[in-house]
């Protein structure tokens, strides 16, 4: 009887709350379907590429940069982060400081590296020490000159341009003419311009500019650790590099140093520099450059970047300066003799106006260079380039930089070309 009753009971039980189960289910059905709705708002699948594992196939990067990374940095790339301005990062931070003011050779307190590729260097030169409405002469022999002068005008500066076609060269006396006449508050010239493959005198341009009461600013992207550069010793007031190329870091950072006569311009402005993320008076802080006990928060620094950077500086350290040009000298020299060997033309004539870590030839008589340089990434794995900018057409461009910059690698480039020259269409025009 008792389970009889205790069976009624728990059926009975079982109808009520069936029932208000149904009766709660009907009452909340369009709550739920709105939140099953918006728990599968999202339309688009996740796309298979990222489904799938990074693939990256080996490359020779012997064109004007990025070149391969040794395994020690890229080892040092791959340590584990620690917090951007964590104490040991800012420890980081100083050798990184100590190791451009040596491959600068400059003692300037201002040293730092930009979060960012050479171009962010260039616009930090530019934003800090010009302001609107100044004069700004640009000495033009390839694409960074003109770089530079689309970013002063950008920023509402007066630009003046002393022109060369693609691998041509100024005499001081150019250049001081063209200062006395524009008055200029900055001069820039490249030192390793890349896309023409010439390596710029410097000697006495210091002089002249402050002679002048102008700036002189110099990019060392393509040939900072490839070829001598002296910031102190030359009068260089602003000099600015990357880290991809003869340093053999990654891409992403960049070095820079202001002297004191750029640090009295840039830190006595009537306006504030058009970019937050390159204003030198939060940068200086964030670097420990301006003698605050606290550094502050500024940006987010590329942690790893920062690492990679630091080794890259150890190595070209230990190695030492003069052996690392030495060793440019000599394998672009060997590299010079084969190119001719093979009937290729070098396109600077003159030997001591050549770039050693980015060699140009001329493109050969009846060749596409597009058709030589696909045949060679197709058959050689092995990235050469053509010209950039106003060289485009122009030239061929072989980059045996920092880590490639070996007799081996020469070789190697070598009978590539050969081997295009001997496969490639060549027309009988």
């Amino acid at each position: 009887m008792q389970r009889a009753i205790f069976s009624r009971s728990s059926l009975l039980a079982q109808q009520v709350t069936a029932g208000l189960d149904n009766a709660l289910a009907a009452r909340s059905a369009p709550l739920l379907q709105r939140l099953d709705r918006s728990m599968s708002s999202v339309t688009m699948p996740p796309p298979a590429c990222m489904l799938r594992p990074l693939e990256v196939p080996l490359r020779y990067l012997f064109g004007p940069g990025p070149s391969n990374v040794p395994p020690r940095v890229l080892a040092a790339g791959s340590t584990p982060i620690i917090g951007h301005l964590h104490p040991e990062m800012y420890e980081i931070m100083n050798d990184i400081k100590r190791g451009i003011q040596y491959i600068f050779q400059t003692e300037n307190n201002m040293t730092i590296a930009m979060s960012g590729s050479g171009h962010a260097a260039m616009e930090c030169a530019v934003f800090n020490t010009v302001e609107p409405g100044e004069s700004v002469l640009v000495a033009i022999n390839g694409i960074w000159g003109e770089r530079i002068a689309e970013i002063a005008e950008r920023m509402g500066a007066n630009v003046h341009r002393l022109v060369k076609t693609p691998g041509g060269y100024f005499s001081n006396k150019e250049i001081e003419q063209a200062i006395e006449k524009h008055k200029p508050v900055l001069f820039f010239l490249t030192h390793g311009e890349s896309s023409a493959g010439l390596c710029h005198p410097i000697d006495g341009i210091g002089d002249i500019c402050r002679k002048h009461n102008c700036l002189f600013l110099v990019d060392t992207v393509a040939s900072l650790g490839a070829a001598p550069i002296f910031m102190d010793k030359q009068n260089i007031d602003i000099l600015y590099s990357g880290s991809q190329k003869a340093l053999n870091a990654p891409p992403g950072t960049a070095p820079i140093s202001f002297n004191d006569r750029a640090c009295h311009k840039m830190f006595n402005r009537t306006t504030k520099p058009v970019s937050y993320l390159f204003d030198m008076t939060h940068l200086s802080n964030y670097w420990g450059c301006d003698g605050k006990p606290a550094r502050q928060y500024h940006h987010t620094g590329p942690v790893s970047g920062f690492f990679a950077l630091r080794e890259s500086l150890a190595i070209l350290a230990e190695k030492g300066l003069e052996e690392s040009w030495k060793k440019h000298k000599e394998v672009s020299a060997y590299l010079y003799r084969g190119l001719e060997d093979l009937g290729l033309k070098l396109f600077i004539p003159e030997r001591d106006l050549r770039l050693p870590s980015v060699t140009t030839i001329a493109v050969p008589a009846g060749y596409d260079w597009r058709e030589m340089l696909t045949y060679i990434m197709k058959h050689h794995h092995m990235e050469m380039t053509g010209g950039l900018g106003p060289s485009i057409g122009m030239v061929m461009r072989i980059g045996l930089m920092g880590y490639n910059c070996e007799k081996r690698n020469a070789d190697m480039a070598l009978h590539a070309l050969a081997d295009a020259l001997k496969n490639c269409t060549r027309s009988k025009a």
